[in-house]
């Protein structure tokens, strides 16, 4: 297959230097615009939420180019599923994507809520959200991911180890 590339666009600036897995949504983050793209920021200001799209520059590629299947958040409670259908970071291409609220733009500095970046990671896009496209009506989840969001009772995480199923 032919290679594609991407440029970057900006870096996200925050206080967090290292991964975390949960707490995201109260994190208040600036993602800095090369300035060449300042114009192409405008009207970005009048939407509340944005898309996203960066680049996990920090994740191994001798890992993730041998994950297939994960258990979702390293527990063993839950199925081994397929990275596909997670929201790992452990993906052939290691693109992250996340819903963040826009708190304000100051030139071509974006302050937004919840992106779940670490500081230095680069962006490669941003795009409004589009509410009537992008919200479906009837959405479909299977049942795992329900209980992604309820503590597990005497469950065991499974650790990181060479080989061992990574978290969603």
């Amino acid at each position: 297959m032919p290679k594609i590339s991407l440029r970057v666009i900006g870096r996200v600036r925050n206080s967090i230097r290292k991964k975390k897995r949960e707490g995201w949504d109260s994190i208040i983050s600036k993602i800095v615009v090369e300035p060449r793209y300042e114009e192409a920021l405008e009207g970005v200001e009048d939407y509340s939420h944005l898309i996203i799209l960066f680049w996990l520059s920090r994740v191994s590629s001798a890992v993730r180019d041998r994950m297939l299947k994960i258990h979702p958040r390293s527990r063993l409670d839950l199925p081994l599923v397929g990275i596909f259908s997670t929201r790992t970071q452990y993906r052939p291409n290691p693109i992250g994507l996340t819903l963040v609220q826009l708190l304000k733009r100051k030139k071509n500095i974006l302050q937004v809520r919840g992106l779940d970046a670490i500081n230095g990671t680069p962006v490669v896009d941003i795009k409004p959200i589009s509410p009537k496209t992008e919200f479906p009506r009837n959405i479909r989840v299977p049942e795992w991911y329900r209980r992604l969001w309820v503590k597990p009772r005497n469950a065991s995480i499974s650790h990181i180890k060479k080989g061992s199923p990574r978290k969603a």
